[in-house]
């Protein structure tokens, strides 16, 4: 029995593939360099420095101090991290 499409669930932007556009389709890495450049996701840029993922515990008042300053708020934590660390060399040793 075939069902016949809902046309409120109707992709017209993206259609269900036929056996024909299956048989025509590619890969990706057989596309010109310039089309995949294209098609790429641009995507956020590589980072210079790569800071790494860690788990730490905090003092509920330290946190929500941080976070209360808004968006940002893990970058200044890092800042603030940094600045301790070049007022205490002693302690980086």
């Amino acid at each position: 029995m075939n069902k016949r499409p809902d046309p409120e669930r109707t992709d017209t932007e993206n259609p269900e593939w036929t056996s024909e556009r299956v048989e025509r389709a590619v890969p990706f890495s057989s596309l010109p360099g310039s089309l995949q450049a294209k098609l790429r996701s641009p995507g956020r840029p590589k980072a210079e420095v790569v800071k790494e993922r860690i788990t730490i515990r905090l003092s509920p008042d330290v946190l929500a101090s941080f976070r209360a300053t808004g968006s940002g708020w893990q970058t200044r934590m890092d800042a603030a991290l940094r600045d301790w660390l070049r007022e205490h060399p002693h302690a980086s040793a």
